[in-house]
């Protein structure tokens, strides 16, 4: 048994982005603070990971991080890698859309903004349907919520939400318009809904920038965003400790809390004066059963998509030329492959990395598997590979094989946010407000960018000092 010392410890269950965003701020909040993170897996960093593909490092989860939010580039100065901050070259993405790569229109979320650009995209029949949405009467939600899919298709037409808006969410959730949240996943555009009958006016006036001065898009590091959860470890100066499964967690009677750690014929007790829970929505359902139980039930549900990124480096000279920094696929057409990212395309340290190795390559990757179509992702990495060649022969005719690869499966990676989310969330955080000393974070609540992931953490990391300063010593 881990005996408590005389000051507070915290114990972060998760040691992702969230997980380490969580004890950094609480180091920064409460200096005087014990932090420990306990992460199940040999690794921390969750889905920012990085490998090395024909001999160059790369991004093989997520690879860039939401600029027109501040809390990741933000953390990013804050540990150290301001200097390495970066933006896409390019961010010109095509569709791949009936066989033909075609310009991506501007969209929100697939929402288009006009009807210019969609004689590409939407047969004449889709083109007049989606023409509708001047005339037709203004929606109102009121306080309801409605899927993604449901809110464009009464308003824009079924060909809307299956060649743009469908391949734009897949990208983001590996889900289904049809099943996703408006409110939860497109609440700048549910806003504006008031404002104007059109809903294509309200996605232009919801993608607005504040002022011309607006910051991109995106940003990434040089190297790599996996680069960052070893900085905030580094940073957070918490003690970090993997293979650390946490089994139970109970509440002590004086008010602090007992997890049950490592594997089952090694167990430990560790106490914690407070608890952060940075872990996938069914272990915090499993932690929080006897603690939390509505809460257990309502996390207990939440479904996850697993999905797998194929990275390939292929000889520069043999490359064909391609448009812009990848493409979207529309479910519909029944491709394997989701989509492509032409990596070496949208940052110039990548294609200068690529540029500079004794047989010069570009890298690309592609990303295949969405919620509940885990079927494709049972296969063998070679047959992962060959699914992805396969695609990249027919949009954009590569015709030989890669120098190297790398598959990387993501099991269970991305929360689906059903219908209904955002008051799940608030039910769930009601609840444990009850709890002093217990706060939830990550992926699963408040979005699952790198910067949503993040302010929940800080968000979570403020609620348990306050709790802390409340108890006392």
């Amino acid at each position: 048994m881990r005996e408590p010392s005389s000051r507070p410890v915290v114990a972060v269950v998760g040691g992702g982005v969230s997980g380490l965003a969580a004890a950094h701020r609480v180091q920064q909040l409460l200096p005087t603070a014990e932090v420990v993170v306990l992460e199940a897996s040999p690794r921390i960093g969750g889905s920012l990971r990085t490998a090395e593909v024909a001999g160059l490092v790369t991004d093989v989860g997520a690879e860039s991080i939401l600029n027109r939010r501040p809390e990741g580039v933000d953390l990013a100065r804050e540990v150290g890698l301001g200097d390495d901050l970066v933006h896409p070259a390019t961010i010109t993405a095509s569709l791949w859309n009936r066989g033909r790569l075609v310009p991506m229109p501007r969209t929100l979320m697939g929402v288009p903004l006009d009807l210019h650009g969609l004689d590409d995209v939407l047969s004449a029949k889709g083109r007049a349907r989606a023409a509708m949405d001047a005339v037709l009467p203004q929606t109102e939600l009121g306080d309801r919520d409605v899927s993604v899919g449901h809110l464009v298709e009464e308003r824009l037409g079924k060909e809307v939400v299956d060649r743009l808006v469908e391949p734009l969410l897949g990208g983001v959730y590996a889900g289904h318009a049809r099943e996703i949240s408006a409110r939860a996943a497109v609440p700048q555009l549910v806003a504006k809904l008031g404002q104007d009958r059109s809903l294509m006016h309200a996605a232009a006036a919801a993608t607005r920038p504040p002022d011309s001065t607006a910051a991109p898009v995106f940003a990434g590091l040089r190297g790599g965003v996996g680069r960052l959860p070893g900085e905030l470890a580094r940073a957070a100066g918490a003690t970090i400790r993997t293979g650390a499964t946490v089994r139970e967690l109970a509440r002590r009677p004086d008010g602090g809390w007992s997890l049950v750690v490592g594997p089952t014929r090694d167990l430990e007790l560790v106490l914690a004066d407070a608890v952060v829970l940075a872990t996938p929505a069914r272990a915090t359902s499993r932690l929080l059963a006897d603690a939390a139980p509505a809460s257990a039930l309502a996390l207990g549900r939440v479904e996850y998509a697993s999905m797998a990124i194929v990275t390939l480096a292929v000889a520069s000279a043999a490359f064909p030329e391609v448009p812009g920094s990848g493409f979207l696929v529309p479910p519909v057409d029944g491709h394997a492959v989701k989509a492509s990212t032409f990596s070496f395309a949208k940052w110039d340290w990548v294609r200068e990395a690529g540029a500079g190795a004794s047989d010069p390559v570009v890298i690309l990757r592609c990303s295949l598997g969405r919620h509940r179509e885990e079927q494709t992702l049972q296969r063998t990495d070679e047959e992962l590979v060959g699914l992805a060649l396969r695609d990249l022969t027919d949009a954009i005719g590569l015709s030989v094989r890669p120098v190297d690869t790398h598959v990387q499966r993501w099991g269970g990676a991305l929360p689906q946010y059903a219908v209904g989310h955002l008051d799940r969330v608030s039910s769930i955080r009601a609840e444990l407000a009850r709890l002093p000393g217990i706060a939830v974070c990550g992926s699963a609540y408040d979005g699952v960018g790198i910067p949503a992931c993040i302010a929940s953490a800080h968000l979570a990391a403020a609620e348990v000092v306050e709790d802390l300063a409340t108890m006392g010593p």
